[in-house]
Order: structure tokens, then C-alpha cells, then sequence
């Protein structure tokens, strides 16, 4: 194993998804909400890095060619189960993450009965739009999380008529609570969205490896 620095990176992320759900089931809220924010947010941007650093400083090594799909995969399966489990299995929620995780378990599996055919499974323009779209998602959908437990700490003890009236504006908003739950409202919609944008992606692209492997799923005759 060469420790490069984009192995490095990469050993980092395999690192942080077991602790992604850690962090939300012992750490106190807000810390929690922050922490998985951050650990997914910091192992996102350096899963662009190491793959650049390795093609920029010609670093590309077999540990990191085998190790940077795991820590991608890993990281987004401990998301998913932070989602269901902090959504109290929403369907919304549930209902794509079934989808990813059945495509990412279903491509895995083609990929290991291929063996050395498995090249052939190339990575596509639409299936690095389902990544971006996917890491997207979860991360609008774990900053929800953030702004949801503000707006609960500041009205807290908050009347109903006074919550209202500062949201329409008949009372002033000393607190900032118009921006935390416009704020709160936006990484909602637009995650879910995205989100059920990325399952569908991920149907699709996993039915193109799925094509691209048939030949090679035929038996002799």
C-alpha cells in the first residue's frame, strides 16, 4: 500500500462513514446535526480532491483504484441509514434511499461476477450527474436537520399567534426567525426533490450496467 496523499484522503472518508452515524446517536443536538453536516460535506469535497490529485500528480495507485469506490459507497449508505433513522422512516425519504441502495448493492454485484470484464462498466456522464445530484440531496437534506433544531430553539415557549404574526410580518423579527425557517424550508423541498431526482438516476443508470452486462450473462450453449 502506497500512502499517497490521495490515499490518504480516501482512507479518510472510509473513516468518517461509520462515524457519520456515530455522531448522530451520541452526540447532543445541535452538535450532532453540525458534525454529520460537516463529516459529509468535508468527505464529499475530498472525494473530488483525491481523484484530481491523483490524475494531476500522476499518483494512481491500485490501493486507491480499490479503496475510492468503498469510501464512496460507505459514506453514502451511512448517510442514507442517517436519513431514514432522523426522519423516522419517512416514505420520502425511505422510498429513494431504497432505490440507491439496491442499485449501488445490485451494480456492486455485476461488478464482482465480471471479474476483469468488469471495465466495461465504465463510469458515465449521467452517472456522475446522479453523484453530484445525490451528494447534493443529502446534503441540503442534512443542513435541514441544522436549521430545523434552530427553529425549534427559538420559539420555543413561542405562541402559536406570535409565531405567525412574526412570519407575516405583523411583528418584528428580533430573532431571525423568517430567514431560519425560510432557510429551513428550502433545504427541505429542494433536497426532496433532488433526492427522488437521484433515485430515479440511479434506476436508470443501474439498468445501463445492467444492458452493458447482459451479453456476458448468457449461458454457453
Amino acid at each position: 500500500m502506497t500512502w499517497t496523499i490521495p490515499n490518504i484522503l480516501s482512507v479518510f472518508r472510509l473513516i468518517a462513514a461509520p462515524l457519520l452515524p456515530v455522531v448522530v446517536v451520541f452526540l447532543p443536538r445541535p452538535i450532532s446535526d453540525w458534525a454529520a453536516l460537516i463529516l459529509f460535506v468535508g468527505a464529499s469535497v475530498t472525494d473530488w480532491i483525491d481523484g484530481y490529485l491523483a490524475r494531476a500528480w500522476n499518483q494512481m495507485t491500485k490501493f486507491g483504484a480499490m479503496i475510492d469506490p468503498i469510501a464512496d459507497k460507505a459514506m453514502v449508505l451511512s448517510a442514507l441509514l442517517v436519513l431514514a433513522g432522523t426522519s423516522g422512516l419517512s416514505p420520502w425519504i425511505v422510498i429513494p434511499a431504497s432505490a440507491i441502495v439496491f442499485r449501488e448493492v445490485f451494480v456492486s454485484g455485476l461488478r464482482e461476477f465480471l471479474g476483469e470484464t468488469a471495465g466495461l462498466l465504465k463510469v458515465t456522464k449521467l452517472a456522475k450527474w446522479k453523484t453530484a445530484t445525490q451528494m447534493t440531496a443529502i446534503t441540503l437534506l442534512l443542513a435541514h436537520s441544522v436549521f430545523e433544531h434552530a427553529v425549534g430553539g427559538i420559539v420555543f415557549g413561542m405562541g402559536p399567534e406570535m409565531f405567525e404574526a412574526v412570519l407575516n410580518g405583523d411583528a418584528p423579527d428580533e430573532l431571525g426567525i423568517g430567514w431560519r425557517v425560510m432557510m429551513m424550508d428550502l433545504t427541505w423541498y429542494l433536497g426532496l426533490a433532488l433526492f427522488w431526482l437521484a433515485g430515479a438516476l440511479t434506476l436508470v443508470t443501474g439498468w445501463d450496467y445492467f444492458s452493458k452486462a447482459q451479453p456476458y450473462l448468457q449461458e454457453d450453449t
